[in-house]
């Protein structure tokens, strides 16, 4: 296979997540509550990550994904497929702009590690669909989204409990990451795209001060998140393309935080070890694309100027007029375009049906060719 020709980003690209089927949805509640077995689950998860990839395929996607099917939230399961780490169910969950998810999170029981995880069969499912003309990506969480989740709230004191001292659990979290992408590149995956709300976190500095009470400052925090990123991706092949994706939380078309990347530009696209960002623009709460004059050398940048929680399609010649905008900061051949964020970043999905999402991509896909 080209690698030059499948090396991610696509000038028209996705982010990972895709709505669930109906039935995908009844067979996972059916294995929860005991009626649908773990081979009868296995097998209807393949059945509607084939049905999806085909489609993938059929609207001209450069790359395909498992939809992330075989997940309860985008970033939890993975956490949980870790060694040293438990399911928590709490009475609170994540909030968001006029709503609470589901209340679970990822604790420690013991030292973290990374081999045998899950994910890496999850990948090799996808794999088998892969041909020349579209690369198999894997979604995971970035090592900062699995620190922040570790140190919030109550989960502090058990992190503490198991790692005195935080260096020791930055090391053990990139240590274990450093195992799952290596796997996954024995399985053959040459694309991983590291999801990360963390970042949102800094933009949003009404959320900051709540969370931290002046304890830190950002940009202390924000090289923190950085250098366990970078110690995850250290050492890796130069073929096994790392990207990320920065978002401001995305739960049944809502929203978690606010604010444009001018607090953590100059860290995040300046210091950052990944060939390319897929930045959320799907309206205000991003800001402006000043701060992309910060992305340095060859880095590129994915453009989420379509938005994933509503079913509204965008105006053709308003998102291109936004794209010339943008190349003043990076240039037009660094530059590609994808929705704001997955469209069913946890099972239960964006409030839009299956053809909406796939007339967003054949939207996103008709601009791309337009303009590159």
């Amino acid at each position: 296979m080209s690698q030059i020709k499948n090396r991610a980003p696509f000038k028209f690209d996705i982010i990972g997540s895709f709505l669930r089927p109906e039935y995908l949805k009844e067979a996972r509640e059916g294995f929860k509550n005991g009626t649908v077995t773990a081979e009868e689950l296995r097998a209807t998860e393949d059945k509607a990550i084939k049905e999806l990839i085909e489609k993938q395929k059929e609207v001209g996607l450069p790359v395909i994904t498992d939809g992330e099917f075989r997940r309860s939230w985008w970033h939890l399961d993975f956490m949980w497929g870790l060694k040293g780490v438990e399911k928590l169910e709490l009475s609170h969950g994540y909030t968001f702009h006029d709503e609470v998810t589901r209340g679970e999170s990822a604790g420690l029981l013991g030292k973290i590690s990374g081999e045998n995880h899950p994910f890496v069969e999850h990948f090799k499912f996808v794999k088998l669909f892969e041909d020349d003309n579209v690369t198999a990506r894997q979604t995971i969480p970035a090592p900062a989204q699995f620190l922040a989740e570790l140190e919030r709230g109550d989960n502090l004191e058990r992190t503490k409990a198991i790692y005195e001292d935080e260096e020791s659990l930055i090391q053990d979290i990139a240590a274990a990451y450093r195992t799952v992408l290596a796997d996954l590149y024995e399985a053959g995956c040459r694309n991983v795209q590291f999801d990360d709300c963390t970042w949102g976190m800094f933009c949003d500095t009404k959320y900051w001060e709540a969370r931290q009470s002046g304890k830190k400052s950002v940009e202390e925090e924000a090289k923190k998140y950085v250098r366990v990123n970078n110690l995850a991706i250290e050492g890796q092949p130069e073929d096994l393309v790392i990207n990320t994706h920065v978002c401001r939380g995305n739960y049944h078309s809502t929203w978690a935080s606010s604010g444009g990347y001018a607090p953590i530009a100059p860290l995040l696209f300046g210091e950052e070890h990944v060939s390319a960002y897929y930045l959320e623009y799907d309206d205000d709460r991003s800001g402006d694309f000043e701060p992309l004059k910060y992305v340095d050398g060859d880095k590129q940048v994915v453009l989420g100027l379509i938005t994933s929680k509503s079913p509204k399609l965008e105006e053709k010649q308003e998102i291109i007029a936004k794209i010339r905008k943008a190349s003043k900061y990076v240039p037009l051949e660094r530059l590609a375009l994808s929705p704001q964020c997955g469209f069913a970043s946890t099972e239960e999905g964006n409030i839009l049906t299956e053809e909406d999402q796939w007339n967003k991509l054949r939207l996103v896909k008709e601009i791309s060719e337009e303009i590159w």
